[in-house]
């Protein structure tokens, strides 16, 4: 009765353990794209700023077509801000994510160290399936 319980239990930690994982590598990733997106717009900042007021710029429009539309650099420049803006409070909200995901693995990977060192026999049995 007790192996069962251990077994069952074991399966449910590996499956929150698997998806706990899953959502960090999410977060991960969605950190890796919000730091390109603030890149980008701070290397468009830096480039717009050497331009002159009074020159002609163009924004692209659509990732297929490829359409350009005239605007005033200063439009630009706010597009570009409120983008690098966003970045950092997307990256800044995604981190708190991100540590308390890491929190809660860490809880979870010890509770399966528990319960394998409680039940040695169930320890013996996965290690006999993985090899």
């Amino acid at each position: 009765m007790v192996d069962e319980v251990n077994k069952t239990a074991f399966i449910e930690i590996q499956g929150r353990v698997i998806e706990l994982t899953g959502k960090l590598k999410q977060v991960q990733n969605q950190m890796r794209t919000k730091e390109g997106e603030k890149k980008r717009a701070f290397l468009t900042l830096e480039e717009l700023s050497q331009v002159p007021d009074d020159t002609n710029t163009y924004k692209s429009i659509g990732k297929i077509l490829k359409v350009f539309v005239l605007e005033p650099k200063a439009v630009l420049m706010n597009e570009q801000e409120r983008k690098l803006k966003d970045s950092e409070s997307a990256i800044c909200s995604l981190q708190t994510s991100k540590e308390y995901m890491e929190k809660q693995l860490a809880e979870v990977e010890n509770n399966l160290r528990e319960l394998l060192q409680q039940d040695s026999g169930l320890a013996r049995q996965i290690i006999s399936m993985s090899v």
